[in-house]
């Protein structure tokens, strides 16, 4: 099976890091931030790689043609370009893919403890178009109760998981049906296919409750770095 990563974005959040590096190449705890992604589908035995790059394409490609794996584990890119929003990216390689063909998708600045094996045997067995993982993320802030009518403190919560709900954590499967659902070129992903799959009622989403982070802000990189440090996520 193909495992897809969108590795395009400017990363402009991340600030000098990534005015020379593509935030998937920024280095945490001795690696690109890529590769751990890459160990997390290896841990359940897939093989087939392939970056779908953009911003900085070439400290992509340089890497990896250098990079030699083990046990037949096949990592490629392709050049989507470099203002082609996510969904845009995707249909670029739409070729890729036999009819009825199941593929995995991801976003390559996200690292997650969820179980693969388990995602892809939900979306087979319901026969989906697109099942993806929704994690509830940690708030940026703590959280301050109040007593009712009073200025004293009930309880205090420190970066509890947010109370606003389940969002989009990557780590998605798609039958190649999904095309079905594009209309344009340059479309984005998550505004307009999905909401697409979601009117149509063949959007899916298991719930994870473990480990998940971006890596949007130097903060996230900190909380990836000691993630990995402290070996929650089991590669």
């Amino acid at each position: 099976m193909k495992i897809i990563i969108l590795c395009g974005g400017f990363g402009t959040r991340l600030g000098n890091e990534t005015k020379k590096t593509p935030k998937p190449m920024i280095r945490i705890n001795g690696k690109p931030l890529i590769e751990w992604i890459i160990k997390i589908y290896v841990k359940y035995g897939f093989k087939d790689f392939i970056l779908l790059t953009g911003y900085k394409h070439k400290v992509i490609e340089n890497y990896f043609k250098k990079k030699k794996f083990k046990n037949n584990i096949t990592v490629k890119f392709i050049n989507t370009g470099l203002k082609t929003n996510t969904g845009g990216r995707v249909l670029k390689i739409k070729s890729l893919f036999d009819k009825n063909e199941d593929f995995m998708l991801t976003y390559g600045d996200g690292i997650s403890s969820v179980n693969i094996k388990n995602l892809l045997k939900i979306h087979k067995q319901k026969l989906n178009i697109a099942t993806i993982t929704a994690v509830r993320p940690p708030a940026r802030f703590g959280e301050v109760h109040f007593e009712k009518n009073s200025l004293k403190v009930k309880k205090f919560s420190e970066k509890p998981k947010t109370n606003s709900g389940w969002i989009n954590g990557g780590f998605m499967v798609f039958n190649s049906k999904v095309f079905n659902y594009f209309r344009k070129k340059n479309e984005i992903l998550e505004y307009h296919i999905l909401k697409r799959l979601t009117l149509k009622k063949k959007l899916f989403a298991i719930k994870h409750k473990g480990i998940w982070q971006c890596c949007d802000t130097p903060r996230d990189k900190v909380q990836i770095a000691q993630i990995l440090k402290k070996k929650l996520i089991k590669f």
